[in-house]
Parts: structure tokens; C-alpha cells; sequence
């Protein structure tokens, strides 16, 4: 029995209400004997910390790295091993693509190719969205025979690349070789049945690298988390929960829609997104609040940038707390460490608030206080039936 038949039948709905706030990339490593987290000047959280209950989450298993999608699926009780969703499915419907079941999507990077033909930067500069739009709407006269070709813009330097064909397989390599100084890798079929996707994609990015030829930054493409789509059980059928997802990033906007979450857009800040949340707490039961850049400014190796950030989500904080939520957890997705330059293994702090805490004082909300936490280290996956019960939503299992 997996954990999701275990709880339809001890699923209770109720008004309660829950918040899942997450700072993407939260977790961090000490610089100067503290992390981002453990710098940040943040009352709110701290204060909070004092009221509730710590602890730490790890993503998948101890060791593994996780990505976006496998981190926030594991957040919302999706067993990411069970349920493998790669980048491509989630950046299409986040965007609001008309993806279907069979297709092929891929999250595309624009990069910035050298003379030689290797990577000198493999974001483009942080190409801004409206470059990104110039540029798909040449791609977009691009042919494949053999498939349908589809080009969205995701932000800035990511766009979104469906294929649409029979017999299509996600089990392929990436063409983004993940550093600079070398050129695109080749993308290839890591099964018999992916030749012609391996194919249809390596014909793509040659093609595209022709029309991109004139660009000055924009100049290549890499393609990675190629992904084909199914569906998923929803927050509707698994919870009982009425869910929304509150998110600037078109990814996040995905990761809501593909578990059955109403989406609300945001374009702009933090503050703008908790006015969201105020606008709609009446409708829902459950919200996905999503903030991206603890996660931007840790894969940028700027320490001081992502204290801000954490600092910014701090100011947010009494907002989401005048709402009076039965139950508020703040965590992330994974750790972005500033000192790694990139998405790491190490455990996420983890803070849940609620009526029914078993409280201690601690010093603040940071790593060192969230190992030591009441709530021990859980697998992500075990966050929602914890947060489930505490908004008194799950009944007795068994006499």
C-alpha cells in the first residue's frame, strides 16, 4: 500500500486552511561561520521558529541532488523516484501549452557559443524575455519531418520545446553539458525506442544553431529535462484539498498545474504575491506560495544577495500570518549553497507552525537549530500528511 491509498480513506474535509511557503534553494552553507539563512536579520522568522516546530527535510535520499521538479513534487507528497517528472513537461504547463499526453517537451536554454563552438555562457546573459520572444519567432519557421514543432517562451533565457509525433520516449540525454569551456554535448537515445526522439532533437538544435547564427549572445541552445507527459493524481482526489498556487516563474505555475491546483500568475515581487494570496484566501483551502530568488542568488555563488532575498521573504511573513492559516510551513525545495554555485544534497530547513506544535526555545530559524529540531529529518515526501494532520484533516487509521 503507497502512502496515497493509505490516506484517501482517512481524508476529513474541512475549512481549515494551510500554507506551503516556499523559498526555493533555502538551505545554504556556512561562509564565515553561518549560512545565508543563519545571516539573514530576520524577525519574523526567528521569532516565529520560537512557536513552532523545526526540522529538516532531504528531497530524495541522503546524497542525491535534487532538481526543481523532483524537489517540489516531493513537497507536495509525490514520491519523485515513483513519479519521475522531468523540466520540460513542467516548464510547457506552466506556460499554459495545450501539452497531451505522448508529447515530448524540453526546457531550452539559450547560450551564448564561443568561435570555436563552446560554451562561454550557458544562460545568454540572462537574456531578457523580450529577446526571448525575437528570437523563438524565427525558430518557430523551423521544420522536423517526421513531427509537429512547438516553441514557447519561458522567461528570460528558457524557452519550451513540444514535440508532437508517435512513439516519442523521454529516455535521452541532455545536450547542456553543465559548465563552460566545451561545447554542446550531442543529445542521444539512452534506450533502443528514443532513436528517433534523440534524432528529431539533435536535428533541432543543429538547425537552430544555423538560424541563431547572426545572434551575438544568443547563438546556441542546450536542451535538458526532456520529459514525456503523463498524468497525476491530483490534490483533489489524493487530499480533498482545494489548491491554489501562487507563482512569478512559469515552472512553479506547472508544478501547481500538473497536481490539480487552481494557478494564479504573478508578475512582480514577493509583496505582490502575498496580495494575491489576500485576494484569493477565501476560495481555497491549500496554497502553494512560491519565492524564487533564494534559489537565483544561490546559483549565482552571491552570498549577500540571497541573505536579501531571505530577508525579503521575512518582510513577507506577517502578511501570510494576519491571514491567521490553521497550519503555515516555510522550507524549500532543496539547498542552493552560494559556496556550491548550484542545487546540493544537503538537508532543508523545515518550520511548521500550528496550534499543536510541540515548541522550544531555539536562537533563530537556521540549519544548525532545524537539525536539532523536534520534527527530526523526514523525507520530503511525509511533509503533507504531517502538515494534513495538523489542520486537523486526517482521521484514525485503523479500530
Amino acid at each position: 500500500m503507497d502512502t496515497f491509498e493509505l490516506l484517501r480513506p482517512l481524508i476529513r474535509k474541512t475549512e481549515s486552511k494551510i500554507i506551503l511557503f516556499v523559498c526555493d534553494g533555502l538551505g545554504g552553507l556556512p561562509m564565515n561561520g553561518r549560512t545565508e539563512l543563519e545571516t539573514a536579520r530576520k524577525r519574523a522568522m526567528d521569532e516565529l521558529a520560537n512557536r513552532s516546530e523545526l526540522g529538516q527535510l532531504v528531497p530524495v535520499i541522503p546524497g542525491i541532488s535534487p532538481g526543481s521538479g523532483p524537489g517540489h513534487l516531493g513537497l507536495f507528497g509525490y514520491d519523485p523516484v515513483r513519479y519521475p517528472i522531468g523540466r520540460g513537461v513542467l516548464s510547457a504547463l506552466g506556460v499554459q501549452f495545450d501539452i497531451r499526453p505522448g508529447d515530448l517537451a524540453v526546457r531550452l536554454n539559450f547560450a551564448t557559443l564561443d568561435a570555436e563552438g563552446k560554451v562561454s555562457d550557458r544562460r545568454a546573459g540572462r537574456l531578457p524575455t523580450e529577446e526571448n520572444q525575437r528570437i523563438l519567432k524565427a525558430l518557430r519557421t523551423m521544420r522536423l519531418p517526421g513531427a509537429e514543432l512547438f516553441l514557447e517562451t519561458e522567461k528570460e533565457y528558457r524557452a519550451v520545446l513540444v514535440l508532437r509525433a508517435q512513439g516519442l520516449s523521454d529516455a535521452l540525454s541532455d545536450s547542456d553539458p553543465q559548465q563552460t569551456g566545451v561545447p554542446p554535448l550531442p543529445v542521444r537515445a539512452l534506450r533502443p525506442e528514443a532513436e528517433k526522439s534523440a534524432r528529431l532533437l539533435q536535428a533541432f538544435a543543429e538547425q537552430a544553431r544555423e538560424a541563431l547564427r547572426g545572434e551575438s549572445r544568443a547563438n546556441g541552445v542546450l536542451l535538458r529535462g526532456t520529459a514525456v507527459y503523463q498524468t497525476l493524481p491530483t490534490f483533489e482526489e489524493v487530499y480533498g484539498l482545494d489548491a491554489a498556487a501562487i507563482a512569478t516563474y512559469p515552472m512553479y505555475r506547472g508544478l501547481g498545474r500538473l497536481v490539480g491546483m487552481t494557478v494564479y500568475p504573478v508578475e512582480g515581487s514577493l509583496e505582490e504575491e502575498a496580495r494575491e494570496l489576500e485576494r484569493v484566501w477565501n476560495r481555497h483551502t491549500f496554497f502553494f506560495l512560491h519565492f524564487k530568488y533564494t534559489d537565483s542568488t544561490g546559483e549565482d555563488g552571491d552570498f549577500a544577495a540571497k541573505v536579501k532575498r531571505i530577508e525579503e521573504a521575512d518582510r513577507a511573513l506577517p502578511r501570510l500570518l494576519a491571514l491567521k492559516p490553521d497550519v503555515l510551513a516555510i522550507t524549500g525545495d532543496h539547498s542552493t549553497p552560494s559556496l556550491l554555485k548550484s542545487h546540493s544534497w544537503h538537508p532543508i530547513p523545515l518550520l511548521i507552525h500550528s496550534p499543536y506544535v510541540r515548541s522550544k526555545k531555539v536562537s533563530g530559524f537556521g540549519e544548525t537549530e532545524c537539525a536539532a529540531g523536534t520534527l527530526g529529518t523526514l523525507q520530503s515526501k511525509d511533509l503533507m500528511p504531517l502538515l494534513l494532520a495538523h489542520a486537523g484533516k486526517l482521521g484514525k487509521f485503523g479500530a
